[in-house]
């Protein structure tokens, strides 16, 4: 018999597996009828569980689709407050920007699922989920202000770093979003995605680079 250990594992893997089968459903059912034409009811049963079992996991219809993308929601303040010492706020948020990009990761507009672009694309032209982005990326950069602003004292010009750093990070995915929507394959746009990024942390850094250097 399996100790508590061992079980306990087990069943959180078996929540996890559960909770990405119905996010997969939901995600193909979105795509397929437009995300107003679904309902839980249809997803949950696409995904042979039942109705609460998806509000187990997933507190709401919109949860389903953005709930894992505002696991980054943290990315920009977690970033600030880890840094160095020595290291500028732009050090800090460059440095994890570049990570992204030489990990492809999809957060920073990389990826290369044919889905997750059509999930993009399906948020844009959803009102409620372009709103719900919004109110994301809004709190991203409120995180980083506070950040910020408790480390310098300064909460004026912590909440003008935050933006100008937020700012950035949202123009590149844009721009990487942009022009493989536009027809460039993923490789294409990686190519010259670390160069775009450091020019443009470079424009913000002329204006940020005596700012929140950790002593």
């Amino acid at each position: 018999m399996a100790d508590d250990g061992t079980a306990l594992g087990l069943r959180e893997r078996k929540k996890k597996q559960t909770a990405i089968k119905v996010w997969r459903t939901a995600v193909d059912l979105f795509l397929e009828h437009g995300y107003e034409q679904v309902s839980v009811a249809q997803i949950a049963e696409a995904a042979e569980v039942s109705k609460m079992t998806v509000f187990n996991y997933f507190k709401t219809k919109e949860d389903l689709l953005m709930g894992p993308m505002e696991e980054h929601v943290e990315d920009l303040a977690r970033a600030v407050e880890q840094r160095t010492p020595g290291a500028s706020a732009v050090d800090a948020v460059r440095a994890m920007v570049l990570r992204k990009i030489a990990e492809r990761d999809p957060s920073i507009g990389l990826s290369e699922s044919g889905n997750e672009l059509a999930l993009i694309q399906l948020i844009h032209r959803t009102p409620a989920l372009a709103r719900r982005a919004l109110l994301w990326s809004v709190r991203g950069e409120r995180r980083a202000a506070e950040a910020l602003a408790a480390e310098t004292g300064d909460p004026l010009l912590a909440a003008v770093a935050a933006a100008q750093l937020a700012g950035v990070v949202s123009a590149l995915m844009s721009e990487n979003h942009r022009r493989i929507l536009a027809g460039e394959t993923p490789d294409a746009v990686a190519a010259h995605a670390e160069e775009r990024a450091v020019r443009a942390f470079a424009l913000v850094e002329k204006g940020l680079s005596d700012f929140a250097v950790r002593a």
